[in-house]
């Protein structure tokens, strides 16, 4: 691939000329066009032109600036169409529409095997790598981490191993140089007003420089590219607010003029600045499923449960743990005495089809743990709970929470669920009132365990470890009966752990 030529010049005249009739195109101008030319298409631009024919000699002379003129070889796939294939970003998973690029494995010009991971992407439900399926050299990346990318929508280009495309010769390529050009220097009084341009800025920068008076053209920029930024702004509205206080004894009537701008740059100086911050991945995912739930009928069951027993079988647990990658918690216990009452209340564990007002009745108990990580709220869930050992709960619960921490969860995990827990007493509070996860009907919050003074019957006082829990619930489907005697059962369960032993499977 031939390199990029860059060149940076002081303005002058652009002069080319022919000695045979033919089409005469436009010369190209960097502050014109947003788009670098290639070998073939270097001729074509958007700024206005002049010229005059005479016989068979055509003289074309324009004066112009160049900042930076760039030479590329990126259209050089318009030599054999055949030799570049589009990768696409494939459908991740059942109603995905599109994903946020997170990272590239590859860059420009990199040889690729087939099937090595290009890059990573995250979906409403899950974190994917996107492999190759060919063998070739990265053309062109399309895309830079933070973008928004449709399914379907190319994500980079690559040439293919053995086209025709990579089998030019040197000579093929010094036929389609572009001619040379010929430079003369422009006079003086052209070069200030050919170097007038306008100012890369944001709307809101040139809002606050309108404000203060001030022609961007005039500022110098420190941002990229000579991008002129908000502190750019304000030194230079600083400078103007200097020389006029040395000149204001001289020059009385600019005198309010000066303490007006010292007011307006002190009252923005003081302001804080907004900040835009786009939700992406479990984020993006929490607005559209949160915005569905809040028009379900909610209602809630808040109930306090003795827990006791369950800390005696969490201590029994880690005093007889022999394995020092389990860590025993009470969430594995809390998830099987679930299951437990699930299974005698199966409405509890169903979802809604809105359209045919149908109940679905779920066979597994896929119950969803959601997970707070520095990359919104997952909610993974444990497959098949109805016939999983505590002990495999609790490995299985590790794994979810690992691949959570690491954003890695797959579109497995976090598909399929049936109900959810919100442990949100882990984190402190002594319950929530949840929103369901869609289409599931049921919710809990669980608050923290916490020791509270309770009375016997004679009227002594005994500390308990109790925790509350809140049950959201969809009332197109459940009534307030059927979820008190459901949680009766759990309670059940957790009060008594021998019960749940008797009749586990």
């Amino acid at each position: 691939m031939i390199g990029r030529r860059i060149w940076q010049q002081r303005p002058r005249t652009l002069t080319w000329r022919w000695s045979s009739g033919g089409t005469l195109n436009r010369p190209y101008s960097s502050t014109t066009s947003p788009h670098r030319p290639s070998i073939l298409g270097f001729l074509s631009s958007d700024g206005a032109a002049s010229f005059r024919a005479a016989n068979s000699s055509v003289n074309f002379s324009i004066p112009y600036t160049i900042n930076k003129c760039c030479y590329t070889t990126h259209a050089l796939a318009d030599l054999s169409p055949s030799g570049i294939v589009d990768v696409p970003l494939a459908q991740t998973g059942e109603g995905i529409a599109e994903c946020e690029l997170l990272q590239w494995f590859v860059k420009e010009g990199d040889q690729v095997e087939e099937f090595q991971p290009l890059c990573e992407v995250q979906s409403d439900k899950a974190t994917i790598e996107i492999t190759s399926r060919y063998k070739g050299k990265v053309a062109q990346i399309l895309y830079v981490p933070g973008n928004i990318v449709k399914v379907g929508e190319t994500l980079l280009k690559m040439d293919v191993e053995g086209s025709a495309a990579s089998t030019l010769s040197s000579s093929d390529l010094e036929s389609i140089k572009p001619p040379p050009l010929e430079i003369t220097e422009l006079p003086d009084s052209e070069v200030s007003k050919n170097t007038k341009g306008g100012a890369l800025s944001t709307p809101a920068i040139r809002h606050l420089a309108k404000e203060y008076g001030i022609d961007l053209n005039d500022v110098h920029g420190t941002g990229k590219d000579g991008r002129v930024l908000k502190e750019d702004v304000l030194k230079y509205a600083e400078g103007i607010v200097e020389g006029l206080s040395v000149s204001a004894d001289s020059r009385a009537p600019l005198l309010g003029d000066v303490e007006n701008v010292r007011y307006a740059f002190a009252e923005f100086k003081w302001q804080p600045d907004d900040k835009t911050v786009p939700l992406r991945g479990f984020q993006r995912a929490m607005v559209k499923t949160m915005t569905m739930a809040a028009k379900v009928p909610h209602f809630h069951y808040v109930e306090e449960i003795n827990c006791d027993a369950l800390v005696k079988l969490k201590t029994s647990f880690q005093n007889n743990n022999s394995d020092p990658n389990v860590k025993h918690t009470f969430l594995p216990v809390l998830i099987k005495s679930l299951s437990m009452a699930l299974s005698k209340y199966p409405f509890m564990n169903s979802c809604f089809n809105e359209e045919s007002v149908e109940v679905i009745l779920k066979g597994s108990h896929n119950i969803g743990i959601a997970m707070a990580t520095s990359h919104g709220l997952a909610v993974p869930n444990i497959k098949n709970v109805q016939s999983l050992s505590i002990l495999e709960i609790t490995k299985e619960l590790s794994r979810l929470q690992h691949l959570a921490k690491e954003n890695k969860l797959s579109p497995a995990d976090v598909s399929g669920g049936t109900i959810t827990l919100s442990n949100i007493g882990a984190i402190g509070g002594k319950f929530g009132s949840p929103l369901l996860n869609l289409p599931e009907v049921a919710i809990i919050a669980m608050g923290r365990i916490q020791k509270v003074a309770h009375f016997a019957e004679d009227g002594d006082v005994y500390p308990v470890s109790t925790m509350t829990v809140n049950i959201g619930a969809d009332h197109r489907v459940l009534d307030g009966a059927t979820v008190a005697r459901f949680c009766n059962e759990w309670k059940q369960f957790i009060e008594n752990p021998e019960i749940l032993m008797l009749q586990m499977r």
